[in-house]
């Protein structure tokens, strides 16, 4: 299992999404992928996306106004 970052910080959505999916498509079954963003509404997005596609999801806010979104691959 490998955990990958991401920094998607001062992005507007929906880049941080974009980007995730791409990185996902490279990384391998049980992968994990650590989104760093500061919009709320990338959180927002992802777990609609991850709920959608089966994806396993944990958001927590690292800091004031800042989110570590945490997908891993089925």
């Amino acid at each position: 299992m490998e955990i990958k970052d991401l920094d998607c910080l001062y992005e507007a959505c929906p880049i941080p999404l974009i980007r995730a999916i791409q990185a996902l498509r490279t990384m391998q079954t049980g992968d994990i992928l650590v989104v760093h963003s500061d919009e709320s509404c990338a959180a927002v997005m992802m777990q609609e996306w991850a709920q959608q596609n089966g994806y396993s999801i944990r958001v927590t806010e690292s800091d004031v106004g800042e989110w570590e979104i945490y997908l891993q691959k089925p």
